[in-house]
């Protein structure tokens, strides 16, 4: 069984509910709701222990929000390393609309953290033991950009394979440090990591693929939605088309693609067919609706989809720039 660790450093609790129709003012009457454990690292570990995988959760955790937070792990029986801030953990909700089919998300800015707390964390990181560490998420109000450049040298320092999935300064930052096994940016964010427009596949595989010969990220992975995504690294850049599903909602998408990927990788498989599961995870987690995630038969079942898509077209998949 494989293991890894996941840091959060701005969980969440994830509220999802549908109602008929959003109309302003009016006290709206929500169905089907559900609350689950969030936060990028958080939802990365749910998955990966899907695929049958054991998962460390690193988090901080503050207030009756985070206290709800804890109990929320509990019950999804992750294992846990809680770390103790005085801030409240904040709340998310995505409410679908069933007259427009539409998905509304609603993201609060999370806590603010003291030096002290994101410090313990670091030092909580440091004992930590598994072969990959992934962080995933926003940071929190006050804790440094560089944040994510600290946990790579202590991944390093470690011999952790250093997985990243941030945006804005915190990926930016986060990669001006020790070099990362893996970076998975959306092609948003990944335009506002390079300041480039970005408009055509080949300006992006270009991209991606002078990051990996740079040297901040061993692979480059870009997902780009209905689009696919590419993967970058020494050996070239491939692209694949994203599985034909019916879109229940975009949340968690990025997350499962990483924890897909990570459990192939940790299993043995090479990284090309890695980034296939991953492909099949992301688009597992669309099939679901809410903060559902990926399951893992559906993860399964697009993944020899897409297998056997590329047998019949005599593995015609490849190169872009």
């Amino acid at each position: 069984m494989f293991e890894i660790a996941t840091l959060t450093m701005n969980p969440t609790i994830d509220v999802a509910l549908e109602v008929d129709r959003i109309r302003h003012t009016h006290k709206l009457r929500g169905h089907s709701e559900t609350h689950a454990p969030g936060g990028g690292g958080i939802c990365v570990a749910r998955v990966f222990v899907r695929l049958g995988g054991n998962a460390r959760c690193y988090y901080l955790s503050g207030g009756p929000m985070g206290a709800a937070l804890d109990g929320l792990l509990d019950l999804h029986q992750l294992v846990r390393k809680r770390i103790p801030i005085g801030g409240e953990t904040r709340l998310c909700t995505t409410v679908y609309d069933r007259e427009s089919g539409k998905e509304y998300r609603f993201m609060a800015e999370g806590p603010v953290v003291a030096e002290a707390e994101w410090r313990a964390c670091l030092d909580a990181i440091a004992e930590v033991r598994c072969d990959y560490l992934v962080a995933s998420g926003s940071l929190p109000q006050d804790v440094p950009a560089d944040f994510y450049a600290r946990v790579a040298r202590v991944a390093e320092k470690r011999g952790i394979r250093f997985v990243l999935d941030s945006s804005g300064p915190a990926l930016a930052q986060g990669l001006a440090g020790p070099p990362v096994f893996l970076v998975k940016p959306s092609l948003g964010e990944f335009r506002a990591l390079t300041g480039l427009p970005l408009e055509s596949e080949d300006a992006i595989a270009a991209a991606a693929a002078e990051l990996a010969r740079r040297g901040p990220a061993e692979h480059v992975v870009v997902t780009m939605g209905r689009d696919g995504a590419l993967l970058a690294n020494a050996d070239g850049v491939l692209r694949l088309p994203s599985p034909q599903v019916t879109t229940a909602s975009a949340t968690g998408a990025g997350d499962s693609f990483v924890a897909a990927m990570v459990h192939a990788l940790a299993s043995g498989r090479d990284v090309r067919e890695a980034f296939r599961f991953g492909m099949a995870g992301g688009a597992a987690a669309v099939l679901t609706p809410g903060s559902g995630l990926a399951p893992a038969a559906e993860i399964h079942r697009l993944y020899e989809q897409m297998r056997a898509k590329a047998a019949n077209a005599g593995n015609g998949e490849g190169g872009a720039g």
